[in-house]
């Protein structure tokens, strides 16, 4: 298998060698991204370009996609601007191949690219009407909850992984009868979970018709996976299971190091967040256990515009980026969840354990989440829906005391006016 894998790191895709080699001239290919994608510090761009020497790859990183997006959305329309190479947020995929997808390549015809190495809901997400591939999965983030065993032992709670897991299995309202058994022996200053917008957000990604059904018709507040994570999440913060905190916030980086609550919904990049907020204190404290259900949430794609000035660099860049060998190696140095199976059996992955959440076999663990999660259905105007629950009703519940039924209101009148701009 070691041997397999050095063979796929040397090996670009099909015509790509010598790729941008012209009269002795460098080609300098260029890549888009919001945040850190890790293809730096991973030691990617400086193999592809020693394997490809008249190719010089320049990174171009914004580092939130709320400036990131609409700076895109611009420049497709201005036909210039754009880098070679633009990675694409899985909020606004679906947008683009629907109403944009004329403006990019078609990666599934590039060479040395294979539909069935992606999971079959991630190439799926990046797929047009018509068929045709606007973007090659990179990373996914198959959900897990991560868990104190200190407090889950003092709490008379199981804390063996598998235990945990069966604790809830199959059911997010299970989750919640085991926060009502943590919180009657909880440790004082301690409650069972985070958020509830975070709930909200492991439950709803369960579903695969969330606020659109398969034939993108809008369900917006109407579905049964937006209800029944809403109940969910309102029940939490009316019973007390949640810190009241929102996410990525200074007090919810605090709360890791201080211990204050039990359990969070964690997809695999965040276990590197929480490594450095919950720091020295937590390691071998923290534990990873199987969600109640298979669920993906976040992830993100590489696209070539067809305004972009290097095409065909950019599409050999771009495929052999998101090659299983490279996706594997990426999650080995970085976190970064692959999107194809074929890195599942990969050493990086297959033997990946993490010794600050307890040794957990991290691979394993998220791979079997991957395989599980649903195909999710996406719209126009997804971020903004889900960010109406997760960002104005819920916290009016949780933080602000006021009714599910005035949040839910409040709710709907900012969906109403996302979705009438």
């Amino acid at each position: 298998m070691l041997l397999a894998v050095a063979v796929l790191l040397l090996a670009g895709p099909v015509g790509c060698a010598g790729a941008g080699r012209e009269k002795g001239r460098t080609t300098t290919v260029t890549v888009g991204t919001f945040g850190v994608f890790g293809y730096r510090q991973a030691g990617l761009y400086a193999e592809y370009e020693r394997l490809h020497p008249g190719v010089r790859i320049r990174e171009e990183v914004v580092e939130r996609n709320d400036t990131y997006y609409p700076q895109l959305l611009t420049r497709l329309a201005a036909g210039r601007g754009l880098a070679d190479v633009q990675a694409l947020e899985v909020g606004n995929v679906h947008e683009l191949a629907a109403e944009r997808g004329e403006k990019f390549e078609d990666l599934s015809r590039a060479p040395g690219v294979r539909r069935s190495d992606w999971l079959p809901w991630k190439w799926a997400q990046a797929t047009t009407p018509d068929g045709r591939t606007i973007g090659l999965g990179t990373d996914i983030g198959p959900l897990a909850v991560c868990y104190r065993k200190d407090l889950f032992r003092r709490a008379g709670l199981p804390t063996g992984r598998e235990e945990v897991g069966r604790l809830w299995a199959g059911d997010w309202r299970a989750y919640l009868a085991a926060g009502r058994a943590y919180r009657r022996h909880a440790p004082a200053g301690t409650v069972f979970t985070d958020s509830a917008a975070g709930l909200y957000n492991a439950a709803v990604h369960a579903h695969a018709e969330r606020y659109y059904d398969r034939a993108g018709h809008p369900l917006l507040t109407n579905g049964p996976a937006v209800r029944s994570s809403w109940d969910l999440a309102v029940r939490a913060a009316r019973d007390g299971l949640t810190a009241r905190l929102r996410q990525f916030e200074k007090n919810w980086d605090q709360a890791f190091a201080n211990g204050r609550f039990a359990t969070v919904a964690c997809p695999p990049w965040m276990l590197g967040y929480m490594q450095e907020k919950s720091g020295p204190a937590g390691r071998g404290r923290w534990d990873v256990a199987a969600a109640p259900r298979p669920a993906s949430w976040g992830g993100s794609f590489l696209a070539v515009p067809k305004a972009a000035r290097h095409r065909k660099e950019a599409v050999d860049l771009a495929v052999w980026l998101t090659a299983p060998a490279q996706q594997a190696r990426l999650f080995e140095r970085q976190g970064s969840f692959p999107s194809t199976p074929a890195s599942y059996a990969m050493p990086q992955l297959a033997r990946a354990r993490n010794p600050y959440f307890g040794d957990a076999p991290i691979g394993p663990l998220f791979a079997a989440a991957a395989r599980g999660a649903p195909t999710l259905v996406f719209g126009p105007r997804e971020q903004q829906i889900g960010a109406a629950f997760t960002d104005v009703g819920i916290p009016q519940v949780e933080q602000q005391g006021r009714s599910p039924r005035a949040a839910w209101a409040a709710a709907r009148r900012e969906i109403e006016n996302a979705v009438d701009e």
